[in-house]
């Protein structure tokens, strides 16, 4: 949009890069542009809050948005949001929409690289219908034929990954070609270093860095929020807040689809039954020797007690109740479920009120 345009209209086109409270922070877009007789610095930032007509719709306004500004006060950097563009793709977990793919980074030294955690990262990725890039950082720490036998491991599940070392700078700039011109969530566990490889990326940040703790070899939360940091090859990154174990929240039915592996064996045949779940169905063409296998009915348990859970959320008269265990990899089992009124005890304000009824009565 040119400085033409806006005198007509007053409206500007941007990308909301954070949400805090009732505030957006949106990137304006353009080079450069002519205001009357100012010129703005790309890339002009406001801080702008939302129309009462989207509150009063239901618009939400994520980041990553594409959104129109009215009322630019160029001096206070103030704005306010008016109008909110149709989404190319949308993320709940977290709350991010336009993205075009999503960067895996897990470590493969320090803390030690968890098939079971990064299947589970992977599965995850893969619900959203995102493309997937794998990233092994710290590969300084293993030797190459450690690295090669680790590759080998990957591509039998589906997964070309890029070994890089933000220590050693080790392929860190082929990971950035990957990157340009795209607007990437970067995700993994904590202590594998996004926030160090975010840092390299971009030289002008200076996020906070955590490092793992010794005892559970595991790292420390770094991340608080989700914010899009603009790269300099061109292209967006979202750091989000860290989470050690993705919700398996996906239908049951879809679950197989998010395995590479699997994927390529229904691509060249079917299984006797269409809701087959591959389990210990007959003539089922995926169940067989394959390493994820186990993993996939792990979180098919997970999926199908996830599903039961929302069943019975929205059945009041159910009886059972989903209990999650706190040992384990997630495991949940079913309990009974009490009745909350039968067992709850009468507030005081209650048997006041049936004295003064009881009193009534008998006068």
């Amino acid at each position: 949009m040119t400085g033409k345009n806006f005198a007509a209209t007053g409206h500007l086109l941007g990308t909301v890069v954070a949400v805090q409270a009732n505030f957006y922070r949106v990137q304006l877009d353009g080079e450069m542009r002519e205001m009357g007789k100012q010129y703005l610095p790309y890339p002009p930032l406001l801080l702008c809050t939302r129309r009462t007509r989207l509150k009063k719709i239901g618009q939400q306004v994520m980041v990553g948005d594409r959104v129109v500004v009215e009322e630019p006060d160029w001096a206070g950097g103030r704005g306010a949001i008016a109008k909110v563009l149709t989404r190319q793709s949308e993320l709940d977990r977290p709350a991010i929409a336009n993205v075009n793919q999503i960067l895996l980074v897990f470590a493969v030294a320090d803390p030690p690289l968890e098939p079971y955690q990064l299947s589970r990262f992977l599965i995850k990725a893969e619900s959203t219908g995102l493309d997937v890039l794998l990233c092994l950082n710290k590969s300084d720490l293993i030797s190459l034929p450690e690295q090669q036998k680790v590759s080998d491991r990957l591509l039998a599940w589906g997964y070309q990954p890029i070994f890089i070392s933000v220590k050693d700078g080790i392929n860190t700039e082929q990971a950035a070609r990957y990157l340009s011109n795209k607007i990437t969530v970067i995700a993994g566990p904590s202590g594998v270093g996004k926030s160090s490889l975010i840092n390299t990326l971009i030289d002008s940040l200076q996020l906070r860095v955590g490092e793992v703790s010794g005892k559970l070899a595991r790292g420390r939360h770094t991340t608080r929020h989700i914010e899009l940091f603009e790269l300099p090859s061109g292209g967006m990154l979202a750091d989000t807040p860290g989470f050690n174990q993705p919700d398996m929240d996906c239908n049951p039915e879809e679950l197989i689809r998010y395995f590479p592996e699997a994927r390529e064996r229904l691509a060249v045949a079917s299984c006797r039954f269409s809701d087959c779940l591959h389990r210990d169905e007959p003539e089922c063409v995926v169940r067989g020797d394959w390493e994820r296998y186990e993993h996939y009915l792990e979180f098919l348990d997970a999926a199908i007690a996830h599903e039961t859970q929302l069943h019975q959320q929205a059945d009041p008269e159910s009886t059972m109740k989903l209990k999650s265990k706190s040992k384990g990899k997630g495991q949940s089992q079913y309990e009974p479920k009490l009745e909350s009124k039968k067992y709850r005890r009468i507030s005081r304000k209650t048997q006041l009120q049936d004295l003064q009824e009881l009193y009534r009565d008998e006068e």
